[in-house]
C-alpha cells in the first residue's frame, strides 16, 4: 500500500507523466523511505549525493550559506514536491542544504535508476521543462525579495503556504519564517512586535489575523 502511495505521488510530478506504470513502480520500489526530526539535516550544500527526493509529509527547508554565515532560504518544500533533482545532470553535489523544518518524511530515489529512464526522449523533455520552471521560480524569488518590504513578504508567506484565513496554526519556528521571507530573526521579531502593538495580529499558540486587518488585495478573494 505504501509503495502504491509513492507511485501515485511520483505520477503527479510533471517529470513523470510520460512514464508507464512499470517504470513508476520500479522507481517507487527502489526508493527509500526516510524520516527526519525537526532540524535534522537531509544533506548539506556541496555534499556529494546520489539521491533526489520526494517530500511525503512535513516541510523541508532548502537554503544556501552566505560567506558571513547567514542561511538564505531558497525554498520551503511542501508535501508532494520533488527536490534535489539537479544532481541528475549538472553536478553530483547538492547546490543547497536541506533540513527538516518540522517532522518530515521523504522518499529518496536513486540517481542511477532515474538516469536509465532518461534514455526515453519524452522523459528528457519533461525533465528539462521542469528545470526551466525552477529557474523561473528562482528569478521570481529574487524579484520578490527586492520589490517587497518585510511586512509584505510576511503576508505573502502566510498566503502562499497556508492560504487566506483568520487563524494560522504555524508549525515552523520564527527563525525559519524569517529565513523564508529573506530577513534575519531580529528584524522579524521587531516586525511581529509592531504588528501586535498595532493590534493587527495576536500570536500565542497560533497566529490570529482578524479579517478587518487583512491587506486590501486579500479582501477581494
Amino acid at each position: 500500500m505504501i509503495e502504491m502511495d509513492w507511485q501515485e505521488l511520483l505520477q503527479q510530478q510533471d517529470l513523470f507523466h510520460s512514464l508507464d506504470a512499470a517504470a513508476l513502480a520500479s522507481l517507487a520500489v527502489e526508493g527509500r523511505r526516510q524520516t527526519l526530526a525537526p532540524g535534522e539535516a537531509l544533506f548539506w550544500e556541496d555534499e556529494e549525493g546520489d539521491h533526489f527526493y520526494l517530500l511525503l509529509s512535513g516541510t523541508v527547508r532548502l537554503f544556501k550559506t552566505a560567506p558571513d554565515g547567514r542561511e538564505i532560504t531558497v525554498k520551503l518544500v511542501r508535501p508532494g514536491e520533488m527536490f534535489a533533482e539537479v544532481i541528475l545532470f549538472e553536478s553530483d553535489r547538492y547546490p543547497v542544504s536541506a533540513t527538516a523544518a518540522v517532522a518530515s518524511e521523504v522518499l529518496a530515489v536513486p540517481r542511477r535508476r532515474f538516469l536509465r529512464l532518461l534514455e526515453d526522449p519524452a522523459v528528457r523533455r519533461r525533465f528539462v521543462a521542469g528545470l526551466m520552471r525552477k529557474m523561473r521560480y528562482l528569478t521570481d524569488r529574487i524579484l520578490y525579495l527586492t520589490t517587497y518590504d518585510v511586512e509584505e513578504r510576511f503576508y505573502g508567506f502566510l498566503r502562499e503556504n497556508y492560504g487566506i484565513r483568520e487563524r494560522y496554526p504555524i508549525p515552523l519556528s520564527k527563525k525559519d519564517i524569517a529565513a523564508a521571507i529573506g530577513t534575519i530573526p531580529e528584524t522579524f521579531s521587531r516586525l511581529i512586535q509592531r504588528l501586535k502593538q498595532r493590534g493587527i495580529i495576536r500570536w500565542d499558540d497560533e497566529l490570529v489575523f482578524p479579517r478587518r486587518h487583512w491587506p486590501e488585495e486579500w479582501r477581494d478573494e
